[in-house]
């Protein structure tokens, strides 16, 4: 997958998906790259990844730590922490 620019999904979204299939498919099992990682791999802006992340903590398929990183959230693990 690779982020579409003539797409008339907003590019964060894309980014969610994409982020979102790598969890599915096994690519990230327990920590998703930095956001200036992931800035950098898809060629957008912070802010755009900090908006994917964000929907992604939305749908319950990452948490965040602060000073830690953002991971794939397991089932059970809700906000514990």
């Amino acid at each position: 997958m690779s982020i579409d620019l003539d797409s008339p999904d907003p590019l964060y979204e894309q980014v969610a998906a994409i982020v979102q299939a790598r969890i599915a498919d096994g690519t990230y099992t327990k920590r998703v790259p930095s956001a200036r990682e992931l800035a950098d791999e898809f060629g957008l802006a912070l802010p755009t990844i900090q908006k994917a992340i964000g929907l992604l903590k939305e749908r319950g398929a990452v948490v965040t730590r602060v000073g830690r990183g953002t991971f794939v959230a397991q089932p059970d693990e809700g906000d514990a922490e």
